[in-house]
């Protein structure tokens, strides 16, 4: 089979990607449009195929719909005149499963799935989630826990000499040495223990066409070596080699060589100054303009990253080959609908089937968060003409009503938001572009985003569209317009955004712009809803137990969530997640980036009273609350006071402090009948990951 032998490839067309203009097609009356991609063994022999070229591995159920990754890589290598295969969700218990296709011709591509398999399963306090939103009926115990790993042994035991390639969110997020927190110790790169060939990091188009067309061409894996965002086993001569010739600036072209995994693998003083060494090194790699290669030894190995690929074009990019433009990715064949296999809903597909991508990428740089780790700093934009191609494929789905449930991306307000310069963006090492202070070369116009709102609303069939993502509130209020329209036209009575704390030292340690910032976007969109002529309310999103915050801290903003009228449903408590560099100071007690020490809750039980502070005015919260205050030195605020935050034990009416009895009003900006758990959009992970 040659590239471009599948029918309707991107290739078989000539080169050419979809018409311009041309609508997408779409699963409406009379069911799919589009053939599912194979997912057994009858499919396969159904398309006339002896074999395939690639199986897609995903601990996802297939969701034929460009938010779930793993299906997007298959339908992109699809498009690119591959034949693809996806195994979702297998049996892990033997090899069997893996052999259904038969030996694929180039590679197997593993994934955990769109989330970490270990966030995916258990909560801030360790405990099992009720439910997993990425499977039918939202079941859990679908996918095995660390399911890259299980997956790529499985792989490799049912075809050994078939090269494993791993991806997705797990496996870049845990590709260097990485503190765990389920297990609480630093595990080894995720390359080492699963025994893959190649770990492509970030977000894989580029690297993974490169490596299907590579393998194709007939070369052998192991000459895979130089292809930006991929990485890497290397043997001991050369691992001892590389570490004794490092980078001493960023333009020698030598790997910058981390601390090794026997240094910051120890629970001491010493391994965990070294492990926040690391994680500074690390970030600052990050760039695709001037980011070096990164070693790190793991005993006689060592795990060599290149590095990362470079962003997709623009809209329609150039419609050169050998690039990948944003475009091509939302015009390729999906029926946007789960497998007929599946009799249940999928939560996350619920959650996402009429809602609309613009962008990915954020600049913002939280320290809690992993987009920017996984997605990149540059904003990657489709075109508006993507963008409506897409709302007219939506308009013929049989169950769309006129609603847009979102248009936005990793954050609402991010879209065609760029550096000034090229060539100070690719110079640049700030980890931020908003922090502390937004930069003086970053353009914050939201003109483009204003005017694909207004075209999108104009389109025939759309009754409305929200705006579901998170709002960078430190970027909105510099475009009184871009509120104006945000209140006029896209909040269906609730937005989202995200102050997490009040406190300016950890908020400093968050790298989130002050409260004022805040307060002062609040007064807008308030002014906004009222021009209008609606009642509108914002949802604050809040962090407990962040490193930095403390039981005083907590009190602190639990005390202004009181005077605001705040009764938060909302709370996040914090969840170490590979690679953040929150996770870092939460493991070692240091900020990489000063190298000081950091005040971390990281006892369980702290934890759980930091977030019962938020959550005062729960009478089921009480207990924890009454303890947390006298913990922190405050028993002044257990009474009946105004001021007070919870009644004393012994209170003979079991109201709030400072409330009259009966049924309380909304709270100013937070209605009492809001939702107890926020539902993560489909296409990315939970708000600990990535808010």
């Amino acid at each position: 089979m040659g590239v471009g032998d599948v029918e309707g490839s991107r290739f078989a067309r000539a080169g050419k990607g979809r018409p311009r203009g041309e609508s997408l097609p779409i699963a409406g009356q009379g069911g799919p449009q589009h053939t599912f991609m194979p997912t057994s063994r009858a499919d396969m022999e159904a398309r006339g195929w002896d074999a395939v070229d690639i199986v897609i591995v995903t601990g996802d159920a297939y969701v034929d719909h460009p938010a779930f990754g793993p299906v997007l890589i298959a339908r992109f290598l699809e498009g690119r005149g591959f034949r693809v295969a996806v195994l979702a969700q297998p049996d892990w218990q033997t090899a069997d499963p893996f052999k259904v296709f038969g030996r694929p011709r180039l590679f197997f591509g593993v994934a955990a799935g769109n989330l970490d398999s270990m966030l995916n399963r258990l909560t801030a306090q360790k405990k099992n989630r009720a439910e997993d939103q990425y499977s039918p009926g939202g079941r859990t115990g679908c996918r095995p826990d660390r399911a890259t790993l299980v997956y790529a042994n499985r792989c490799k035991e049912a075809f050994p000499d078939v090269p494993v390639v791993l991806g997705g969110i797990e496996a870049s997020l845990r590709r260097i040495a990485h503190y765990d927190y389920w297990s609480d110790k630093v595990r080894r790169s995720i390359l080492i223990d699963a025994k893959a060939d190649l770990l492509v990091f970030g977000m894989g188009e580029r690297p993974v066409w490169e490596i299907a067309r590579r393998l194709h061409a007939g070369e052998p894996v192991s000459a895979l070596r130089d292809i930006r965002g991929t990485g890497y086993i290397v043997g001991r001569d050369e691992a001892r080699a590389l570490a004794a010739a490092p980078s001493r600036y960023t333009t020698d072209g030598r790997a910058v060589v981390l601390p090794s995994f026997e240094d910051v693998a120890g629970d001491d003083a010493e391994s965990k100054h070294k492990y926040a060494l690391m994680a500074r090194l690390f970030q600052h790699e990050t760039n695709p303009g001037n980011a070096r290669p990164i070693l790190q030894l793991h005993g006689e190995r060592g795990v060599y990253f290149n590095p990362p690929a470079r962003p997709l074009e623009d809209g329609a990019g150039s419609g050169e080959q050998a690039e990948v433009a944003m475009d091509e990715l939302y015009d390729l064949p999906f029926n946007r609908v789960p497998h007929p296999a599946y009799h249940e809903p999928i939560p996350a597909y619920e959650t996402v089937k009429h809602s609309i991508v613009l962008m990915r990428g954020c600049f913002g740089g939280c320290t809690f968060c992993s987009i920017t780790e996984h997605e990149g700093r540059v904003i990657q934009n489709r075109s508006a003409e993507s963008v409506l191609r897409e709302v007219r494929a939506l308009r013929r789905m049989d169950d769309f009503r006129g609603t847009i449930t979102d248009l936005g991306g990793p954050t609402a307000n991010m879209y065609k938001l760029k550096c000034r310069s090229e060539a100070i963006e690719s110079k640049c090492r700030r980890l931020s572009c908003v922090h502390p202070e937004v930069c003086e070369n970053l353009q914050t116009d939201h003109g483009e985003t204003i005017d694909l709102m207004r075209r999108v609303r104009a389109e025939e069939g759309v009754k409305h569209v929200f705006i579901a993502s998170g709002v960078r509130y430190d970027l909105a209020e510099r475009s009184p317009e871009y509120v104006e329209e945000l209140a006029r036209h896209h909040v269906g009575g609730h937005l989202s955004v995200a102050p997490e704390h009040v406190s300016p030292r950890v908020l400093e340690k968050m790298k989130k712009p002050g409260i004022e910032s805040y307060e002062r976007f609040k007064e807008m969109f308030a002014c906004a809803s009222n021009g209008a002529g609606k009642e509108q309310y914002e949802i604050p999103y809040f962090i407990s137990g962040h490193p930095g915050s403390t039981l005083e801290d907590m009190v602190e903003l639990a005390l202004w969530l009181k005077a605001k009228g705040y009764r938060p449903r909302q709370v996040q408590d914090f969840i170490p997640t590979p690679m953040s560099m929150a996770s870092a100071m939460y493991w070692t007690g240091i900020d990489p980036l000063t190298m000081t020490p950091v005040y971390t809750a990281r006892g369980l039980r702290e934890k759980k009273l930091q977030k019962a502070l938020l959550l005062y005015w729960n009478q089921e919260q009480w207990p924890l609350t009454r303890e947390a205050l006298v913990l922190a030195g405050r028993r002044d605020l257990i009474g009946h006071g105004p001021k007070c935050l919870v009644p004393p034990e012994d209170a003979p009416q079991a109201r709030a402090p400072g409330k009259p009895p009966g049924k309380p009003k909304p709270a100013s900006g937070f209605p009492r009948h809001q939702a107890e758990a926020h539902v993560p959009r489909g296409r990315k992970p939970p708000k600990t990951v990535g808010r």
